[in-house]
């Protein structure tokens, strides 16, 4: 394949600040601060710090979903972290997250941060006793869902999604290959979800509400722009299902729009501190898009 397209990896790689797209100016093959940057706080206990990826849109549908069940004490507050703007990398984000990923959260009360999404919901879930089954067998079902979504999202982002939607240009074999595991990842959860309401089972719970962001967003064409391209219309009946079932909760459609900056105005709310933030907002459709 080197031969093919020119290229031949050298002996030793070394960085070129210039060859990753539009993500150049943050790409970088180093961790660590690159700014002195305090976080806001706000009034609540969970501080969220966070932007409307999929990654951040599981966080606060969860939260939402908490609130809706009168957990009073899941009120949260979300700050913006622009990640086109290197937000991520202001030290006081990475001291709550070393990995410089969004979302990251702090618990006031515990003293406690957390990072990676799927660790953030298990968190939320065990705190508030909410959306893990207590019976064994159950919650380890919930958890293998969890994190196989953990495992397989990274290929549908950084592989499919990069090479097909953000690349500077395209590669047909890298297109081919993760075009080819995402809808591997796709016919995955249908055959699941013909046999289960929800993911591992008959009851909505924390794995639902982190696979939901990626894969329910991808049926709905709110992803990469590639529903076409993937044929989502006429194959996965069961995650159609599954999708817009889940798309048609209030606390889902909530969650969509807390830290989001881009897309209609009805559903941009960049920061939340408060429920009644959202009444700030214009009036929007809030339906399906099968």
């Amino acid at each position: 394949m080197s031969e093919d397209n020119g290229y031949t990896p050298p002996k030793v790689w070394e960085w070129d600040k210039d060859t990753n797209g539009q993500w150049s100016s943050i790409n970088r093959p180093i961790a660590g601060p690159t700014h002195e940057k305090e976080l806001p706080r706000g009034k609540h206990p969970l501080q969220l710090y966070s932007l409307a990826t999929p990654n951040g849109q599981k966080v606060t549908i969860m939260l939402e979903e908490l609130l809706a069940e009168g957990v009073s004490d899941a009120e949260y507050d979300a700050w913006l972290i622009r990640i086109g703007d290197g937000d991520q990398f202001g030290s006081g984000f990475v001291d709550i997250n070393p990995n410089s990923k969004i979302p990251a959260l702090y618990d006031a009360d515990k003293d406690v941060r957390v990072f990676e999404s799927g660790a953030i919901l298990l968190y939320l879930a065990e705190k508030f006793g909410k959306f893990l089954p207590t019976d064994h067998a159950a919650r380890t079902e919930t958890l293998n869902w969890l994190f196989w979504l953990q495992g397989s999202a990274p290929y549908l982002g950084g592989g499919f999604g990069h090479f097909y939607h953000y690349a500077p240009f395209k590669i047909e074999y890298a297109i081919d290959r993760f075009a080819m595991e995402t809808k591997r990842q796709l016919d995955v959860l249908d055959r699941e979800l013909a046999e289960h309401r929800f993911l591992g089972g008959d009851e909505y719970t924390i794995a639902d509400m982190v696979t939901w962001p990626w894969y329910g967003n991808l049926l709905r064409g709110q992803q990469y722009n590639a529903g076409e391209f993937l044929n989502v219309e006429n194959e996965y009946k069961n995650v159609r299902r599954w999708a817009e079932e889940i798309w048609e909760r209030p606390a889902v459609q909530r969650g969509r729009k807390v830290n989001k900056v881009n897309g209609e105005d009805w559903e941009i709310l960049e920061e939340r501190h408060d429920a009644a933030d959202f009444d700030k907002l214009p009036a929007g459709p809030d339906k399906p898009k099968f």
